[in-house]
Parts: structure tokens; C-alpha cells; sequence
């Protein structure tokens, strides 16, 4: 068995990881239900939240980003839903969380951070609420479920796993599909970040409009009891009539940099807190006292996260981002993008002094040295009308960016 070599917190799906790593034993790592779908001689597994999942099967990248832009791409999903139930599931979740999540209604989910003490970021995820005394949370990499067990001391509630496997649908062609799927009881009146349960291939299955591309998507929830061929075969088979087809996480990974979602691990440690990465929106701070409220409350609020474009280079992860030699920041994400025809990264500045329209030598992969501009996250789409399907328009042909020395 091949898995990438790294610490817990790793999210390792770069080109120059797929060679960076180690054969382990499987055993203690869970498999999904789907794995036979993807199996082939090529494909590298990496493990996240203790699970499988394909990080690489000899994608043509380019090729499964414009499927994605212009069908649909489907995706094994190793991010791990954890239940926390009980008479103060609200309450507990008030202290765990940096969101109000007491005004939340049934079928709703939050994106939603859990911070230390120290006002790091701990966990991000998203929390969905399934009624008064139960609730989701979908985390990333990490031991959370434990974090929350130990944090559940004089509180009345249970935490337990769930044995749920999440699939992703994502690309504009997803919500003909999911209708497909459903027999017309899915479409495009289950609002973004809405869930609820419906029937698919005769089972019922929990299903939210979400996901990790900022593109119109759809996620599902497998629990034990789904029959996990019938419902694969049935996905793929109506998905395939429509242009989709199945991808490892590099079909996703430009399109998630270019919209600006943060990996755990990669764009954002334990030790990074929420307003340094742009995620102070998602910190209720006027709310009653919460783990990490009063680190956060002093903390400097100012952004050191953000894009960069890059003319005519691929950065390389790291320390790559300098003035005069002098390192003044860290690409902490980067890819090709084929739509905006540069190479387009997460930074994370030194200081406050760099911004927007910040100009940068860059190492890149190619062994040189190329101009970056810094950039707002989103790069495109800043409303966000592509992922809430007010904006169907289908890229047909990339827009390339003007670069720097044509401005």
C-alpha cells in the first residue's frame, strides 16, 4: 500500500508529492465503499481523518480541471463526519465552536472553526444540524473526535461516529445530475449550504450543497446500511451521460486555490489564527465565551493571506517569495491554472505591508525565477454566483490574465 509521507495535519496533493512516499501497513486506515471504482496500478492513496483516499491515478489535471469548469467531476470524499448528540449539543458546540450555531435551523450548515486556546485554528469544517439535539460536523485532517470527547466534560452529550463516506459532485452539470439521481425531488431549490435526506437509487441518503470548488456541487453521505455499489452504479451511470467522470483530488486543486478555500495543514496550522488567513468572518466574537475568545479578541485582525498570480511559472511551495533576495512570504498552495493561463497560489505574507497588486520575484518549479502579483481571494466569481447557480455561463475558452508588465 502506497500513502504520502507527513504529519497529521498534511494535505499532501502537490505534482511534487506524488513520488514523496512510503508503503505502510492498511489496516488501521478505513477504505471507502468506492475504492473499486478507482483502483488501478497508478493510483497513490493518501490517508486524511484516519481514512483512504485516491490522491493520484495518473490525472491529466488540465484536462480533468475543464471537465470540472464545463460538466461534472465526482470525487471519494476521506473528510469525516462526526456526531455530537444529546441535550446540550447546542450548548456544548457554543463553547467548541467560533459560530452561533443556536439560531441555526434544521437542514442548515456552517462553515465553522474550532480554535485552541491560543486562538489557533484547530479544526475547520462544516457543523449541519439535523435537529434541537443533533448535529454534524464534517472535519478535515485531524483527531477531532477526541478533542471533542475531552471537551465534553459536564456536558450532556455523545459523541460517535457516524461511519459515514462523503462523495462529491461537482461542475455545472451536477444539478441534472443529482435530479437524475433523485427522481426530480433534488434541484436547484435546496439552496447552497442547505441538506436534508432524499431518496437515491430506492435508499435514503443525506445530502448538502456543498463542496470544495466553489463550482455548483453536491455532496452525499454513504452510511453502513447504503448499498454502496447500487448507489455508485447508479451515480456513474446517469453522471456519464452528462460528461462526468471520476477524478482524484488533483482535479479539484486549482479550482479550490483559485476560489480561495484553505487546506488544513497546508494554508492554515494550529498555530495560524482565523484573521491572519481571511477567516474572521467566520468568528462570532460578540458571542458568550468560546475556546479561544480571549486570544482572539487581542489578536491582530489584519490579513496576511492571499492569491497570487504568477507570469509564466508554477511557484514552488515554501519559503519562494522574496524582494531582493530578501524572503518576505510563503506559497503555502500553487498549481496551473488553465483558465487564467498562470500560475496561481495561496501566499502567506511576513507583514501587513503586502497586499493586492504587490509585485514579487517568485522560485518557481521550472528552476527560475518569475514576477507574482498579489491578488483578492476569490480570484473570480467574487460574489460567488458560480457555486449559488445564479451564474450558468460554461467557460468555453480561458481568459488569461493581462500579466503583469501589459498593465
Amino acid at each position: 500500500m502506497i500513502v504520502y509521507e507527513g504529519n497529521t495535519m498534511g494535505n499532501f496533493q502537490e505534482d511534487s508529492d506524488f513520488n514523496n512516499n512510503v508503503g505502510i501497513s492498511a489496516r488501521r486506515f478505513e477504505e471507502s465503499p468506492f475504492i473499486s471504482r478507482h483502483d488501478t496500478s497508478n493510483m497513490v492513496r493518501g490517508v486524511y481523518a484516519g481514512r483512504f483516499f485516491a490522491v493520484h491515478n495518473n490525472d491529466d489535471h488540465i484536462a480533468k480541471y475543464w471537465t470540472l469548469r464545463r460538466k461534472a467531476l465526482i470525487f471519494d470524499v476521506p473528510e469525516k463526519p462526526v456526531e455530537i448528540s444529546g441535550k446540550d449539543a447546542v450548548p456544548f458546540l457554543e463553547k467548541v465552536l467560533t459560530r452561533k450555531v443556536a439560531s441555526m435551523k434544521e437542514g442548515r450548515g456552517y462553515y465553522a472553526l474550532a480554535c485552541t486556546p491560543n486562538g489557533g485554528i484547530f479544526m475547520d469544517g462544516v457543523v449541519f444540524r439535523f435537529s434541537d439535539t443533533k448535529f454534524w460536523y464534517v472535519q478535515a485532517d485531524g483527531p477531532f473526535e477526541a478533542w471533542l470527547t475531552a471537551l465534553s466534560d459536564g456536558f450532556e452529550v455523545e459523541i460517535t461516529d457516524p461511519h459515514s463516506r462523503v462523495i462529491q459532485i461537482q461542475g455545472p452539470a451536477s444539478e441534472n445530475i443529482m435530479n437524475e439521481v433523485s427522481n426530480g425531488e433534488i434541484d436547484e431549490s435546496l439552496g447552497y449550504f442547505r441538506s436534508g435526506f432524499f431518496e437515491i437509487g430506492g435508499q435514503n441518503l443525506y445530502v448538502s450543497r456543498t463542496g470544495f470548488t466553489n463550482e455548483l456541487g453536491w455532496e452525499l453521505y454513504l452510511r453502513p446500511n447504503n448499498n454502496a455499489k447500487k448507489i455508485g452504479d447508479l451515480i456513474l451511470s446517469k453522471g456519464k451521460e452528462m460528461g462526468m467522470i471520476l477524478t482524484a483530488s488533483p482535479g479539484f486543486r486549482c479550482r479550490r486555490i483559485e476560489a480561495g478555500l484553505l487546506s488544513a495543514g497546508q494554508d492554515f496550522t494550529n498555530k495560524t489564527n482565523p484573521y491572519s488567513v481571511g477567516l474572521g468572518r467566520f468568528v462570532d466574537i460578540d458571542k458568550e465565551n468560546f475556546i479561544g475568545k480571549e486570544a482572539l479578541q487581542k489578536a491582530n485582525k489584519k490579513c496576511l493571506t492571499w492569491g497570487i498570480r504568477v507570469d509564466g511559472g508554477t511557484a514552488i511551495r515554501g519559503k519562494s517569495l522574496k524582494i531582493n533576495t530578501k524572503v518576505v512570504g510563503e506559497v503555502t498552495s500553487s498549481t496551473w491554472s488553465p483558465y487564467q493561463v498562470c500560475g496561481v497560489g495561496i501566499v502567506h505574507m511576513q507583514d501587513s505591508n503586502f497586499g493586492p497588486g504587490a509585485v514579487l520575484d517568485v522560485d518557481c518549479t521550472n528552476g527560475k525565477i518569475h514576477k507574482g502579483e498579489l491578488c483578492e481571494l476569490p480570484m473570480y466569481d467574487i460574489k460567488g454566483e458560480i457555486v449559488r447557480g445564479i451564474n450558468k455561463d460554461v467557460p468555453k475558452e480561458p481568459n488569461p490574465w493581462i500579466g503583469i508588465k501589459k498593465k
